[in-house]
């Protein structure tokens, strides 16, 4: 289905731990025969990724539709709790504006209460373009306008920074986002 991930494989359970798993995201729990025992000689790392009831926690924060069709919203270890206790989930968002002109790749970060979004410029968009450097401030100033006005108004970015180089990157080309948090 448009929007889903797909659906939970038959030989698996998964369940939503939200009072209402179908529309309240939450964290997503699986069991079944094709999900590991635990870590390798780390007792620790397993009681962390299993409950009592031997279920394991994915860390994706999404919901689960009465098909069993699964909606990732973003991971837990990433949510942004907002300044009035709302969730907010920077991949929804960098997901956005990833889309934008310009716009290479991005990272959604909190900076004193307000939120950032770093951006790695698109530059061979901006070569065949005739887009300088000097013409990036007010683009980025445009696409945050145009940005906020396509999330929830507690999603909504405070500016953009623009980075000179990629984000560094885990071999499996996710972006190391513990190294922009500060």
């Amino acid at each position: 289905r448009p929007g889903s991930c797909g659906r939970v494989v038959d030989r698996m359970e998964a369940r939503v731990d939200s009072p209402d798993g179908e529309t309240v995201p939450g964290v997503i729990w699986v069991k079944g025969a094709n999900v590991m025992l635990g870590y390798y000689k780390n007792e620790e790392a397993t009681k962390q990724a299993f409950g009592p009831d031997g279920w394991m926690t994915t860390g994706d924060i999404g919901c689960i539709d009465s098909d069993n069709f699964i909606y990732l919203r973003g991971r837990d270890k990433n949510m942004i709790l907002g300044p009035s206790g709302q969730n907010i989930y920077p991949e929804e968002i960098e997901a956005k504006l990833n889309n934008m002109p310009f716009v290479a790749e991005s990272l959604v970060v909190e900076r004193g209460k307000r939120l950032i979004a770093l951006v790695y410029p698109d530059y061979e968009a901006m070569d065949r373009r005739g887009v300088t450097s000097a013409m990036l401030p007010e683009i980025m100033a445009k696409v945050t306008e145009k940005l906020n006005r396509l999330v929830a108004p507690y999603e909504r970015i405070d500016r953009i920074q623009l980075i000179a180089n990629e984000f560094e990157k885990t071999p499996k080309r996710s972006i190391k986002r513990y190294l922009y948090n500060a």
